[in-house]
């Protein structure tokens, strides 16, 4: 009978102990995971007087509702030779803000003829204040902040791009 006893306690000892759940996570994220720049396509920024070349820029496409969304959020970089062209299905009054965007930016708002209509330079990192358009627009391109002053892009300037 003790023999039986001390065989039920030590079972019950082991039941307790391996349906003790360890709290700790085996695999944690400590930081989330920064989405890195994918050439998806080329735009090239032309002056409206004379067709000049300002700049060309490798660039990726937000088409899509979550590329939309997202932009971007989160980017540690950008090149100097970057941007991401926000590409919607139609014309109309935009507004953009920087919500979860690390990085300062110049929002260039363009119409369907790919015409420049307004700038919003230099918007500020995590600033929620909506930045909109001047005029109707069916793109927008976000370049790093101060970039569309050292090209001199103005209303009217004009854009091209092709996808890859």
């Amino acid at each position: 009978m003790k023999a039986l006893f001390r065989f039920l306690i030590i079972m019950m000892g082991l039941v307790v102990i391996f349906s003790c759940k360890d709290e700790t996570p085996t695999n944690t994220i400590t930081d989330k995971v920064v989405p890195k720049f994918t050439k998806e396509g080329i735009l090239t920024l032309r002056t409206a007087t004379s067709d000049s070349i300002i700049k060309i820029l490798d660039i990726e496409i937000a088409d899509n509702e979550y590329e939309t969304q997202t932009g971007l959020m989160y980017r540690t970089s950008l090149a100097t030779n970057q941007g991401m062209l926000f590409v919607f299905p139609d014309e109309q009054m935009r507004s953009f803000y920087m919500k979860n965007t690390k990085l300062p930016l110049d929002i260039i708002y363009i119409n369907a003829a790919k015409e420049i209509v307004s700038i919003q330079k230099d918007a500020k990192p995590f600033d929620e204040t909506s930045l909109p358009s001047d005029a109707p627009a069916k793109y927008v391109l976000e370049v790093y902040a101060g970039l569309t002053e050292e090209w001199q892009l103005k209303k009217g300037d004009k854009i091209i791009y092709d996808v890859l």
